[in-house]
């Protein structure tokens, strides 16, 4: 008895008077218990990461690929009605999103059932601005200046004299409000359109322009094209412009204008028959209300241009840009 002097204590009882610091010590383990069962939770789903490899040289290339091509794809859906359509494709995306959380089954197979056929529906209401889509891609790369085996450069460029004749021209219809479209070729060839119409093959002049495009003449309806200095064909029908940009109060002559100009490369003189106003188009722009010397200086700055890069022509849409915010500050 006098070696164990608490012996008379049972054991329950001896717990109840367990020193306080021996309880804290069984929760401190318990809490570092946790704290470690956290710490390898993390580790194991920190192992189970996957770091990417280093940067390098073909990445770089990939990464500016498909920022080239998402840029282009904007650029082209913003200026044809294919941006409205997106917004309903959205939409859609958006419906699907939310039968996927809730897990929507009926509503998931029916978007799956429809996909593959609203796929080839798309392509097929959209061949035309696809096509033209691919053909301006065609246009912008290094590989629009290489010339096929069998092809020609067209090096056929007007004269001085045809400038100062469409000038002229171009504003005497302008005078009386009599309506006109001359398509001037550069380098992709306008025969398609050309085709559409009658044949001239006549030396350009402002009295032949002003006879084409006078009223109750057999060849005033349509636009007139223009190779080099000669006027090749009369009446064409050309290609109208699903650019959303365009003001509702322009005409079917001045959405002619711009959707040729959006198809191929030429330049475009409209005249409009309502106010008289000479404006031009070219790469997809329309100028409006332009001068006689806006005009001249346009036409000379493509007269000079045999073999178009990409830099040359977007010299030509600068000048278009710089003389709009001149008209814009000046009025």
């Amino acid at each position: 008895m006098k070696g164990e002097p608490f012996s008379w204590l049972n054991s329950s009882a001896r717990g109840k008077f367990t020193p306080a610091h021996l309880q804290d010590k069984k929760q401190a383990k318990k809490g570092s218990d946790s704290v470690q069962a956290v710490w390898n939770w993390i580790t194991i789903r920190l192992s189970e990461i996957t770091l990417p490899k280093p940067i390098e040289f073909i990445d770089i290339v990939q990464i500016l690929l498909i920022a080239y091509f998402v840029y282009h794809l904007i650029r082209w859906v913003q200026n044809t009605k294919a941006y409205t359509l997106l917004k309903g494709i959205l939409v859609i995306l958006a419906f699907f999103a939310i039968a996927s959380i809730f897990q929507m089954q009926t509503f998931l197979y029916l978007l799956g059932a429809l996909g593959g056929v609203a796929l080839t529906a798309l392509v097929i209401i959209f061949q035309p601005e696809l096509r033209r889509a691919v053909e301006q891609l065609g246009e912008k790369t290094p590989l629009a200046s290489i010339t096929l085996p069998g092809s020609s450069e067209k090096e056929e460029r007007f004269s001085d004299k045809t400038v100062n004749e469409l000038v002229r021209a171009s504003f005497e219809m302008g005078k009386v409000k009599t309506g006109a479209l001359i398509v001037i070729e550069r380098n992709i060839t306008l025969e398609e359109f050309e085709k559409t119409g009658i044949e001239v093959d006549g030396i350009l002049s402002s009295q032949l322009l002003i006879n084409i495009f006078e009223h109750n003449t057999p060849l005033h309806d349509g636009a007139v094209i223009v190779r080099g200095d000669r006027i090749v064909s009369a009446t064409c029908y050309l290609p109208l412009s699903d650019n959303m940009t365009l003001s509702k109060d322009l005409g079917t002559r001045h959405r002619a204008g711009v959707g040729v100009s959006e198809a191929t490369d030429s330049f475009t003189i409209i005249v409009s028959e309502e106010t008289g106003n000479v404006s031009y188009a070219m790469g997809g722009e329309l100028t409006k209300g332009v001068t006689p010397t806006e005009l001249r200086e346009q036409l000379h700055l493509i007269q000079d241009l045999p073999h178009k890069q990409d830099g040359e022509d977007g010299k030509g849409k600068r000048w278009i840009r710089r003389r709009k915010k001149e008209r814009a500050g000046e009025s």
